[in-house]
């Protein structure tokens, strides 16, 4: 028997099994999961009323709401494919993807109605507005979301879907041009559900804070892998350390997942020790390299296990996680706390090797540095019309990532940079992350960037942006003296700028590139 794979099944497995159990929590809204897959049904009854047809796009403003997680599943049960869209993008680039994706429907949060309004004029392929949460009447123009679905009838049926068929359509940040259009299959998003249901050892006491956006890297997958289990989820909104605080020991949650800087806020907050953590049992750090030192940090003062794991848009996003190895537990608990700082090894069902600029694997032995390649059923087709990107970026079988890393006889990965951030620094390599991580062992760093600046001599050179802690002090000798008995001293800062904060995008990782632009005008950087 072959059965076409699709995250539907994921909705009817949680209200045939969960159905009366509470599975989702937005502010004072709760939904058991019989009540959570009529609103989704609903949603897809309401987007036929409005004429999508299967393959167009329907596209979704907003903050990590349940609208939004219904939209998970209402939207393809119509056979579309669904855009959620970075909050953080310039309204220049949502317009562009709205334009480029052929968007048929816009959902969005009240919020955004004044960028809405503004980009109005330019969005030619839209067929209806729909305003999530409207603060009394709708705009003139555009319909209300709840109206909608109370107008609705529930489509009962799941339809029968082509597996390889486009399911979900993300676009990348567009830090090197415009935003690429990343596409999903119905089947590689199944496959990664349960990739990562393996990986991250889920099941139905999971209650998941959904710190990371639904709109970036598909938040990990979670709309999918905690309703397959049936799960709970707890969505948060906006950012804020405290209402994180809150939420957990108000809905006992079990697992956050977050970036580095998130975690980094949290541990350091003054408000921590007033609330109780102790459902908490699991923290994963990604979307950017961490340390052991933030490990250790999140472990002691959250109270719970904490380990790295990595992922893109383009592999819907799981690749690997830092669980220790059972058959290493002999190394001991400093080794064991290095392991879980770096990147991991590659969850079921995924491929990864390292490799040098001719495609051949670099050494095992965790100190040669290349790029990390995947292969897998979670790899993207491809970029949306983008025959060219999606070439430079899938060759010969395997999906270059543009990560630079190491890889032991273990299997580990560490990342060492993004090959973009790599400092070429007069021909000697220098890695960001290494720099980072060595002032993040530093009592009075809360947040740092380091990137290469122009310099005659050596063409580049790096240099250090830093936040201190609140009512710590350090100077810029300090710091680099401090990183130059750790490091090589070509490694270490030849400057340090102190800042009150760093720029950062929507999942709370600092953009490095636009630190760059102030220090790269005028100059050609080399692109490595």
């Amino acid at each position: 028997m072959i059965v076409p794979l699709s995250p539907l099944e994921f909705r009817r497995r949680a209200e045939r099994l969960y159905g009366r159990k509470v599975g989702v929590i937005d502010g004072d809204r709760r939904f058991t999961y019989a009540e959570f897959g009529e609103r989704s049904r609903r949603l897809a009854g309401a987007l036929a009323d409005l004429g999508v047809r299967p393959g167009e796009v329907v596209s979704i403003l907003t903050y990590n709401t349940h609208h939004l997680l219904e939209a998970y599943y209402g939207v393809l049960q119509t056979g579309a494919i669904l855009n959620p869209i970075n909050i953080r993008l310039h309204p220049q680039e949502i317009a562009y993807i709205l334009g480029h994706g052929g968007c048929r429907v816009l959902c969005f949060h009240r919020d955004f109605a004044p960028l809405v309004e503004a980009m109005r004029g330019d969005l030619t392929s839209l067929r209806a507005l729909v305003v999530l949460e409207p603060d009394g009447r709708p705009p003139a123009g555009t319909l209300d979301y709840e109206a909608l679905l109370a107008r609705a009838a529930p489509a009962a049926d799941d339809p029968v879907v082509d597996e390889n068929a486009p399911a979900e359509l993300f676009y990348t940040s567009g830090t090197t041009g415009r935003p690429k259009g990343v596409v999903l299959t119905h089947r590689s998003l199944y496959l990664h559900a349960l990739n990562a249901i393996i990986a991250l050892r889920c099941d139905d006491a999971m209650v998941l804070l959904h710190v990371v956006p639904m709109f970036h890297v598909n938040g990990w997958g979670s709309p999918h892998t905690i309703t397959a289990t049936g799960g709970v989820h707890v969505m948060l909104r906006k950012i804020d350390p405290v209402e994180v605080f809150r939420l957990i020991q108000a809905e006992r949650v079990t697992t956050v997942l977050g970036v580095p800087t998130i975690y980094n806020a949290l541990v350091h907050h003054p408000a921590r020790g007033e609330f109780d953590l102790g459902s908490l049992r699991l923290a994963v750090v990604g979307g950017a390299p961490s340390s052991p030192v933030l490990i250790r940090a999140i472990e002691e003062r959250l109270g719970c296990r904490a380990l790295v794991g990595y992922g893109l848009t383009e592999t819907s996003p799981v690749l690997t996680l830092a669980w220790p190895k059972q058959h290493l537990a002999g190394e001991g608990p400093e080794r064991e706390l290095e392991r879980r700082a770096m990147t991991g090894y590659a969850v079921v069902g995924v491929e990864l090797r390292v490799v040098d600029a001719q495609g051949r694997d670099v050494p095992p032995d965790g100190k040669t540095a290349g790029e990390i390649v995947a292969r897998g059923n979670v790899v993207m087709d491809g970029y949306l019309r983008d025959p060219e990107a999606t070439a430079a970026a899938i060759r010969d079988g395997w999906f270059y990532t543009g990560d630079v890393a190491t890889i032991d006889e273990e299997g580990y990965l560490l990342i060492v940079d993004r090959a973009k951030d790599i400092i070429i620094s007069g021909g000697e390599n220098i890695s960001s992350v290494e720099v980072e991580n060595t002032l993040y062992a530093h009592p009075a760093v809360f947040e740092c960037a380091v990137l290469g600046v122009p310099d005659e001599q050596w063409g580049e050179v790096p240099k250090a942006l830093v936040v201190l802690k609140p009512g710590a002090t350090a100077t810029e000798e300090a710091l680099i003296a401090f990183c130059r008995e750790r490091l090589a001293h070509f490694k270490a800062p030849k400057t340090v700028e102190f800042a009150d904060a760093l720029p950062k995008g929507g999942t709370g990782k600092i953009l490095k590139a636009q630190l760059r632009e102030r220090y790269w005008a005028g100059h050609a950087r080399r692109v490595h």
